[in-house]
């Protein structure tokens, strides 16, 4: 790489003004920056030692007007998760589209948690409901996938359901189980919330969930991004972001048992309102409000008696 001062058609300088640019919109130096590398690396193909071994070649003309078309989309405030088409989820890189929310680290936490409760539970080769059976697994609202996918790909032996009320969400989700190589062991059903699983006089033993939990008359205040990018369906919670708890909650306490682990994400401020809706309906051994990174209460886990 040379040290030489930049001409305006080099790698570096296409790299500069976009961020430059940028900051204009995000007001923050290191994400401007950050995101410009994303969208160049992407366009040009490389990965980032390649992208700074070459940093002060000219820019490829073909690289150059699709690095241009993606930078007017983040500028425009496109997530560039949506630019891009993927995010990364518990190390893998899943598809996204504006049919799905865009996977979050907080979620992360949570299927780290309900792996670690169900190793706890049943030891890794273990059986569910006491039978002799597989553990069986039901992610609820599933969207691009990511838990179901994540928990098919870490647990081989389980059998895992994902539900979601939107077709193209499930189709998004199964896109990237066939790209996990994980499809084979998930099963898809659509509709809303806990219903199909009642429909089919099922109870997992395992089930998660991250439901829409924003007020409803806030999801319209949320970030340019959010609210004019992702799908309202998946941020909705209601009038207090509470109904979809409050249903699933209805309909496990309608069930002949609960199941053995429950884990949902909440909106900040939740934990305890959704650990008394679950409280009201079974017999827990224990529930448990576990902090995400900013040491808000995020998730509730429960796990029956």
């Amino acid at each position: 790489m040379t040290s030489g001062g930049d001409s305006s058609g080099t790698i570096r300088s296409c790299w500069r003004q976009a961020t430059d640019r940028l900051k204009a919109r995000v007001d923050d130096e290191r994400e401007a920056a950050f995101t410009a590398e994303l969208l160049l690396r992407a366009s040009l193909g490389w990965d980032r030692s390649a992208l700074f071994l070459r940093w002060d070649e000219p820019m490829p003309e073909e690289a150059r007007s699709l690095f241009s078309a993606r930078l007017e989309r983040r500028l425009a405030g496109e997530p560039v998760q949506y630019i891009l088409g993927e995010q990364e989820f518990y190390g893998r890189a899943f598809a996204v589209t504006p049919a799905v929310l865009i996977p979050r680290p907080e979620t992360e936490l949570l299927v780290e948690r309900i792996l670690s409760e169900a190793q706890r539970l049943w030891p890794v080769g273990g059986e569910g409901s006491g039978t002799n059976a597989p553990l069986s697994a039901a992610d609820i609202g599933t969207g691009s996938g990511a838990i179901a996918v994540t928990l098919a790909a870490e647990r081989p032996d389980w059998r895992v359901t994902a539900v979601d009320l939107s077709a193209d969400a499930l189709a998004v989700a199964r896109l990237n189980a066939e790209r996990m190589g994980v499809a084979g062991r998930i099963e898809w059903l659509r509709g809303d919330l806990l219903g199909p699983l009642e429909q089919a006089g099922r109870v997992p033993d395992v089930l998660v969930s991250n439901p829409p939990y924003i007020e409803s008359a806030v999801v319209d205040t949320l970030a340019e991004e959010v609210r004019a990018y992702e799908p309202r369906l998946a941020l909705d919670g209601g009038a207090d972001g509470l109904d979809c708890y409050r249903r699933m909650a209805e309909s496990m306490s309608r069930w002949p048992r609960t199941p053995t682990l429950v884990g949902f994400e909440v909106g900040a401020g939740q934990a305890r309102a959704v650990a008394e809706l679950l409280e009201r309906a079974g017999a827990w051994r224990r529930i448990e409000i576990v902090a995400d990174y900013a040491g808000i209460g995020r998730h509730v886990v429960a796990v029956r008696r």
